[in-house]
């Protein structure tokens, strides 16, 4: 049995052939990987060079000595925009930023996915679609309307305007993914419930949520990566001491100098990036897992 199992009808020639494929795809997988990796090992490594090792051998090249000085430097005393108080007080500015509005436009979007999966009522399905066009919608559509209601809100150059935008950007996102994990939760569910007494709330809390997990992680990930890598609308709607860390980066100088401190500003990319980075690291095999996973299973 064991042999009729192994049996390949195209003879050692089949396997032979499959293997090369199979090495093939694999060699090309690995050099795609390498292509795309090379930026970042070459910023990490910049990061730990001294300034005269990166002029005389140029910025790809393996250091001669490793220090973690320029990590401290780029966090608290590199100039910014003018401020030489270090990156670290713009990514506070995008912490401050990214938490409350992923939290919000989280919570907002399981509701609305809730109402247009369970509590559908006419013209419902034609609001979701509404809706996911912001998914379509490039934002440079709505910057003048998000200056003007920013404006007429008082909160131009703000934390709390960007956290807004952010939240209202957002829902076309949470809104669709919270509304398609939702239609898979048995109809008969929400129906027992409603015939013993639970209210709109009550289903909500007592069987929705709990069954919400995956989909909210994969939100939450989704969201906190985009908001904190926005870029548009940080540089439009912000300034000064009140950007946030993407838009910061640009403004990254070499304390009056023409000589640019690479070592200094490749510590500062790395740490801005350190948050999305750690979130895909630590939790990207429960998005996946969360954007497959249906409801009850």
């Amino acid at each position: 049995m064991a042999e009729a199992l192994r049996y390949d009808p195209l003879g050692p020639s089949g396997t032979w052939h499959r293997q090369r494929a199979r090495l093939l795809v694999y060699g090309l997988l690995t050099l795609f990987a390498l292509y795309y990796l090379l930026p970042l090992v070459v910023v990490i490594l910049n990061s730990f060079r001294d300034l005269p090792d990166i002029s005389r051998a140029g910025l790809i090249g393996l250091p001669s000595s490793f220090s973690l000085s320029y990590w401290p430097i780029a966090w608290s005393k590199f100039c910014v925009g003018g401020t030489c108080a270090g990156i670290a007080p713009f990514f506070f500015n995008s912490v401050a930023m990214a938490v409350p509005a992923t939290i919000i436009s989280t919570a907002i979007g399981a509701v609305n996915g809730y109402v247009l999966s369970k509590w559908r009522f006419p013209g419902s399905e034609l609001l979701f679609g509404f809706m996911t066009l912001g998914v379509f919608m490039p934002g440079q559509m709505v910057l003048l309307p998000w200056a003007v209601v920013l404006g007429w809100l008082k909160l131009t150059n703000t934390t709390a305007g960007l956290v807004l935008i952010h939240c209202v950007q957002g829902l076309s996102f949470t809104t669709l993914f919270c509304r398609n994990y939702y239609v898979n939760i048995p109809d008969d569910l929400i129906k027992a419930a409603r015939i013993d007494g639970a209210g709109f709330w009550r289903i909500f809390r007592k069987i929705v949520l709990p069954l919400s997990p995956p989909i909210l992680i994969v939100t939450v990930i989704w969201q906190f990566t985009n908001i904190w890598n926005e870029f548009l609308f940080a540089v439009i709607f912000s300034s000064g001491t009140h950007q946030p860390i993407t838009a910061a980066l640009i403004a990254l100088s070499a304390g009056g100098t023409s000589v640019h401190q690479y070592n200094v500003e490749s510590a500062a990319v790395l740490i801005a990036a350190a948050p999305p980075l750690l979130i895909y690291l630590f939790g990207g095999r429960y998005f996946l897992r969360g954007l497959t996973q249906g409801a009850l299973k």
